[in-house]
């Protein structure tokens, strides 16, 4: 039989042309497909579990309807194998992200960023409270009390973690634990109140860095006034000189704990306690919030003053006062203004 080779040969290249054409159609298809934005209408996390291959990120993908047609995104893999080496974690997908740059971020191990705030002058009752809700945070430490942490953290043995964790923003991503924030936040600290200490004026009387991190914080909560700060130090610290009582509200609310119900009473302050600097001298045992650079600063460097004596002015600020009766004064003017504030 001749075979007729001219035919055969346009056959063979009118079926390659069609072979062709369909696999240019098919890879047009994959390439619209890999350019199709996520379904998604507003910022999504999504977790890859360690461990997770091809058909389980399809699987998951499939679960939360970020993608229609399992084929095409099998074959997307298939003809673009550097987006299959995608990796394990939590990540930030937003609007208009396309299947290719959510391969792209997968592979490129980049987890979203979360953060936690910790404000000065809150507690680590606090702390713990936020730490509990935060968001892809692993929970180590409900249950535990404060001396329990604080060994956790590597403290010294009946140093409190009260006051010796750094307030500020801290970034992290899914999956660690509240210990290890807190580590951070003390390993801050710790290297904060060295510097601190290590420039301190002469002669305080502070016997420990402790110490020093006890009036910061009691500075804290007693002023939010920056300019201030150095002043209710110096407050404190001559008082101390003297060997005279401190008498500051914020360490007897500490000492009342849960029974703080906002208001001090004649019998809290009659009432004894560690914390109750109206019955004690001295500094109380521990610091009672966390303070921040700037009230660490003023505990170590305190204005050069004669002031005894504090009280508020009715204005956001503090009157301060080198003789009682001068003080008494100025919180007759403090009364005074309470009372004109709540009949206007």
């Amino acid at each position: 039989m001749k075979i007729n080779y001219p035919r055969v040969l346009i056959m063979f290249t009118l079926v390659c042309l069609v072979l062709g054409y369909q696999i240019l159609l098919g890879y047009q298809k994959i390439q619209n497909f890999a350019d199709t934005s996520l379904a998604i209408k507003q910022e999504t996390f999504f977790t890859l579990p360690a461990g997770s291959g091809r058909v389980a990120l399809e699987k998951l993908l499939l679960q939360d309807h970020l993608i229609a047609d399992p084929r095409l995104f099998s074959w997307l893999l298939y003809t673009e194998p550097e987006l299959a080496k995608f990796k394990a974690g939590t990540y930030r997908f937003t609007p208009g992200m396309t299947v290719r740059g959510m391969l792209q971020l997968l592979a490129s191990g980049k987890e979203a960023q979360f953060f936690i705030r910790f404000i000065e002058g809150t507690r680590l009752t606090d702390w713990l409270n936020q730490l509990r809700s935060a968001d892809y945070v692993k929970q180590h430490l409900p249950g535990k009390n404060d001396a329990e942490i604080a060994q956790l953290l590597g403290l010294k043995k009946n140093q409190s973690a009260e006051g010796w964790l750094y307030p500020d923003t801290y970034f992290y991503t899914a999956g660690v634990s509240d210990l290890t924030l807190l580590r951070r936040a003390h390993q801050q600290m710790a290297k904060i109140v060295a510097q601190v200490w290590q420039g301190r004026d002469g002669s305080l009387p502070y016997n420990t860095p402790n110490d020093l991190v006890i009036m910061a914080s009691i500075v804290e909560k007693e002023t939010a006034i920056n300019d201030e700060r150095s002043k209710v130090s110096s407050v404190f610290i001559n008082r101390l000189r003297l060997g005279m009582r401190l008498q500051t509200d914020p360490t007897v609310i500490y000492g009342m704990d849960k029974n703080y119900k906002g208001k001090i009473t004649r019998k809290d302050l009659a009432t004894a306690s560690a914390y109750n600097t109206y019955m004690i001298n001295g500094l109380p045992p521990t610091p009672i919030a966390m303070p921040g650079l700037a009230s660490l600063k003023a505990a170590a460097h305190p204005a050069k003053s004669e002031y005894l004596y504090f009280v508020a002015d009715g204005k956001g600020g503090h009157r301060f006062s080198t003789r009682l009766t001068d003080h008494n004064h100025a919180v007759r003017l403090y009364r005074q203004s309470l009372k004109d504030n709540n009949t206007e």
